[in-house]
């Protein structure tokens, strides 16, 4: 077929597109890697990757041999292990690993720009989605929020597409995705249901069996980790690590916020015992095993939590305004102690990011009203979901960027709608023409009773 009839057929190869994608998912943060590689296993590293060094190493999944912990979410160590069981510990296979991911990240978004809105908005919301300052430099270091990006936009897409064809495969292949974001990422517990009520919203009695596909596969995703928890640990929950949400909910909380610090700078319980984590450190610098009792520990400190927000609903009111603020400011969240404090990180924080993320926030707001209805539906549910989150645990910026995709698929879809068309070269004007024949193609959809 000729080119032209090709792009209009739907038949055309994504090669280009998708070349261009990964390229600038690639590049810059494989320099950033090169740049970063003294740190990249040696500073900040998530709990994952002690998790996963003790599976290797004593076939113990947790911090101390022979005493399996649930005090993480499981999914970034998972990810880890067979990295370093097949190759080794380094910033070389980690950073690659990382930024392989955040590659398939980016083609995703390219795929739900092309489908729903048009071919060349996709390319500029997976361009901008993937050169997003914050996330060039964060991905390459540990952090589970890679794997937030990628099952985001994997949701994001099978959601859509079960929207529009009520598969049960699809249904299925929804749910493992969201199972494992929830394994990946305690704060998103609930969006199983939520993305479920939005298939019922939408589709109603067509779309009653695939949402409870959807919700029975999540659930079949996470119920081994959960029981795994109860035989091993001794209850059945996602993460034992109740203190993250006391740390987010206290008396001393708001204080050290507002003096420039994080959650975790809230001082401790005075006699209170070493968490997991405490135990597992004192463990790698002695040899001592210290006895600690992770479910004792995560019913207490969840129990205090819940009862600072019951006691005390004004100044929770006050810490999930700041929740929300530090979560949708456009600068990244500056706190003492960050890495990099003085250095040209904070330019980064300070400037280049907020000037990326003003423009995104604009264009991102007029595209709103031009992407389908369905698609700006379900940006809207998703952002206010991470919202709310930020405003019951805590606020930041790396809270809030595995999201950002959303935005920039708005963004892309203002850019294409303003940009005059005669400025476009002739593949993009046969890409927008190709969207434009294949949903007037469309059969009429029976009316419904």
């Amino acid at each position: 077929m000729t080119g032209r009839t090709a792009w209009r057929a739907g038949t055309a190869p994504r090669r280009l597109p998708y070349a261009l994608v990964a390229a600038a998912a690639i590049l810059p943060r494989l320099g950033v890697l090169l740049h970063e590689r003294g740190t990249i296993t040696a500073a900040y590293v998530d709990k994952g990757d002690v998790f996963a060094r003790t599976l290797i190493a004593h076939g113990t999944y947790g911090f101390i041999p022979g005493r399996p912990s649930a005090y993480t979410q499981p999914l970034y160590g998972w990810f880890l292990v067979p990295l370093y069981w097949i190759f080794t510990r380094s910033w070389v296979v980690v950073g690659l690993a990382q930024i392989a991911v955040a590659a398939a990240t980016a083609i995703l978004v390219y795929e739900i720009g092309r489908r729903w809105i048009s071919p060349l908005a996709g390319l500029l919301a997976a361009l901008a989605a993937t050169l997003h300052p914050y996330l060039v430099w964060h991905d390459v270091h540990m952090n589970r929020e890679i794997l937030d990006e990628l099952l985001a936009a994997a949701v994001v897409l099978l959601t859509l597409l079960v929207a529009e064809r009520f598969s049960l495969l699809l249904a299925v292949g929804l749910g493992a995705a969201l199972g494992l974001a929830v394994l990946g990422n305690v704060r998103l517990a609930v969006l199983p249901v939520v993305i479920a009520a939005f298939l019922l919203v939408l589709g109603r009695r067509a779309a009653v069996l695939p949402a409870v596909v959807t919700l029975a596969v999540a659930a079949i995703v996470v119920s081994p980790w959960l029981i795994r928890n109860e035989v091993s640990v001794g209850c059945f929950t996602l993460t034992t690590d109740g203190r993250a949400l006391w740390k987010a909910n206290n008396a001393n909380t708001l204080r050290t916020l507002e003096h420039g610090k994080w959650i975790d700078d809230v001082p401790g319980i005075p006699g209170a015992p070493p968490t997991p984590q405490d135990a597992g450190a004192i463990y790698r610098e002695t040899g001592r095993v210290i006895p600690t009792d992770e479910c004792a520990q995560m019913h207490y400190y969840r129990h205090l939590a819940l009862q600072f927000m019951r006691h005390h609903p004004g100044e929770k009111a006050k810490l999930a305004g700041l929740g929300a603020q530090w979560l949708w400011q456009p600068s990244v969240t500056k706190t003492e102690g960050r890495r990099g404090a003085g250095s040209s990180l904070d330019v980064g924080r300070s400037v280049v990011e907020p000037a990326f993320m003003i423009a995104l926030y604009v264009l991102g707001a007029i595209g709103l009203f031009l992407v389908p209805r369905r698609l700006a539906a379900l940006a809207v549910l998703l952002l206010g979901y991470d919202t709310l989150t930020a405003m019951l645990f805590a606020g930041e910026t790396r809270y809030r960027v595995p999201w950002d995709f959303l935005i920039a698929l708005c963004a892309g879809a203002a850019v294409t709608r303003f940009l005059p068309r005669r400025n476009l070269s002739p593949l993009a004007r046969n890409e927008e023409d190709d969207v434009a024949i294949r949903r007037a193609a469309r059969p009429p959809q029976p009316a419904r009773r």
